[in-house]
């Protein structure tokens, strides 16, 4: 029997609910990091290559929907349904602030110059905070027509984009006017949308498709059908030359972008994925699951017999020399001993 080239993830347990959101930091003097958002309350940054857990952010006592790093991944951002968005330390895992919300905070997301926080939610309001002043009332766009689900910051900061839960299309906002400029129109509610690192892309997943859509003149590029319903999708960074999706089937599929040709299949999860996301040099992509385990896949396929030393909570050989990188966040970061943190960073 010919022995198959079987991709083995580096499966990240410590989330006791589903992982809902995951957002990959750029990559920083440190290493990049990876930050996941789980209903269990608790969001949780681990070293982005290794997968090992850093530290576990507390004070959240609702359901976290989405996290954010800031671009030097020196702070991190919450949504939660417990009518708030928090910042914290990502260095030290302190609270540094909350802002309250009226409903379900949804989404979250830094602006590139790291200055503001843009979030949205059940209220149908966006907001943005100034994080120079985090005591001050937030601006606010006009009122979206739905429940906001994603928002992202695009054009450097000048136009922000937000999808609804419960109706298709991705708005575009000019927020020197703060009116919808564009639409992107899609038949099914988007529950992703992914700027490319190099600007050029929004990456949409409604229903069963994912679709590609011209940043700067919002033209459809590309449309393909999935072969099931898919929440997620993820363009790979660096060559762009091809995309993740995953849904429904608990699979991590991957497609070559020009033609959406299948080229890879990944099981592995025990329950549907709600979240992939590439990082961003594109030798990794990460995916969370009902199941709440984050899994990091390699891009390129490795035989079982290469990764015999993949642990439950990352590998446990040759890479562990990546971890001095990450040495002063983790001296720096608060852990409750005595509770679920500092154990359940183990395999389970």
């Amino acid at each position: 029997m010919d022995k198959k080239k079987v991709a083995v993830p580096l499966v990240c347990h410590g989330h006791s609910r589903p992982v809902v959101d995951l957002f990959y930091s750029p990559i920083t003097p440190d290493g990049f990091f990876l930050i996941s958002a789980s209903k269990d309350s608790s969001p949780m940054l681990r070293n982005g290559e290794t997968g090992d857990w850093i530290g576990t952010f507390e004070g959240h006592k609702g359901a976290v929907w989405s996290c954010c790093l800031d671009t030097n991944a020196l702070r991190a951002a919450s949504a939660s349904a417990d009518f708030t968005a928090k910042l914290w330390d990502a260095l030290t895992g302190d609270e540094l602030h909350s802002f309250d919300h009226k409903h379900i905070v949804r989404a979250c997301a830094f602006s590139e110059d790291t200055h503001l926080l843009l979030t949205g939610g059940l209220e149908k309001i966006l907001r943005i905070f100034d994080l120079n002043r985090p005591d001050a009332p937030p601006r606010e766009v006009d009122n979206s027509p739905g429940s906001i689900r994603t928002v992202a910051w695009l054009h450097s900061d000048q136009t922000i984009l937000s999808s609804c839960t419960d109706m298709g299309g991705v708005r575009l906002w000019d927020l020197r006017s703060n009116k919808i400029v564009h639409t992107l129109e899609t038949k099914s509610p988007v529950t992703s949308a992914e700027v490319s690192q190099d600007g050029r892309y929004i990456t949409t997943a409604d229903g069963s498709t994912v679709k590609f859509w011209d940043a700067n003149h919002f033209g459809l590029v590309k449309s393909y059908d999935m072969p099931c319903s898919v929440e997620s999708a993820s363009l790979e960074p660096k060559f762009g030359n091809k995309f993740i999706a995953g849904g429904e089937d608990m699979w991590v599929r991957v497609f070559e972008f020009h033609t959406g040709e299948e080229i890879g299949c990944n099981k592995g999860h025990h329950g549907p994925v709600h979240c992939v996301r590439f990082s961003p040099g594109g030798e990794s992509y990460a995916s969370g699951s009902e199941d709440g385990t984050v899994r990091i896949w390699q891009t390129g396929p490795v035989s079982h017999e290469d990764n015999e030393s993949v642990s439950g909570n990352g590998p446990s050989g040759k890479v562990k020399a990546v971890a001095e990188e990450v040495t002063r966040k983790i001296e720096g970061f608060h852990i409750n001993r005595e509770g679920k943190t500092g154990e359940k960073a183990t395999d389970a």
